[in-house]
């Protein structure tokens, strides 16, 4: 698509290339690793979100398209070609997707939408990961609040303030003399 841009100090011109989203079959966006795209696919189907509403077994075949783009998802993630970080947000914004434009479609939000945002369950790993991860941080405000308590120059509250602790840790932290 050429942009032309015209002021009256002259004319200046842009050629813009134009991906058109919708001619593009998720074989395509597969193969050629347009990924990004999957959030947008589902305005493939927009047209016919009606039918998937009333008839279940368009529904459900909506649904098989969807659970076999997760399962793509996962099997490009566990052979190390996308990051959880990349599968999370194709997720995401697919979930985001389809809330905004199946809004007036209870079962196409529930069906479609239901699996985009179950995909993203906890998993446990995740959990002990993000719970050392806190336990981690709460070590270094200790850490932080010791050396402070050590430099004598700061009362509590400040310490407790500035590190990011509550009063009474660092009361605790003070007794004890160690993290």
């Amino acid at each position: 698509m050429r942009y032309v841009i015209k002021t009256p100090g002259g004319t200046v011109e842009y050629d813009v290339p134009i991906m058109k989203v919708q001619e593009y079959t998720l074989e395509d966006i597969f193969s050629k690793g347009l990924l990004l795209l999957i959030p947008f696919y589902i305005f493939s189907h927009e047209e016919n979100f009606k039918v998937y509403n009333s008839n279940e077994q368009r529904l459900t075949e909506l649904k098989a398209e969807y659970r076999s783009i997760l399962e793509r998802l996962d099997k490009l993630e566990q052979e190390g070609i996308i990051g959880a970080f990349d599968k999370r947000t194709i997720i995401e914004l697919s979930g985001d997707v389809i809330r905004e434009i199946a809004q007036k479609y209870e079962n196409v939000q529930k069906g479609i939408g239901g699996m985009m945002s179950g995909a993203l369950l906890e998993t446990e790993a995740r959990t002990i990961l993000n719970r050392g991860k806190d336990e981690g941080r709460n070590q270094t405000k200790k850490e932080t609040a010791l050396r402070m308590l050590q430099d004598g120059e700061l009362p509590i509250d400040k310490i407790a303030k500035y590190s990011g602790l509550v009063i009474k840790e660092v009361e605790e932290l003070a007794k004890l003399g160690t993290v």
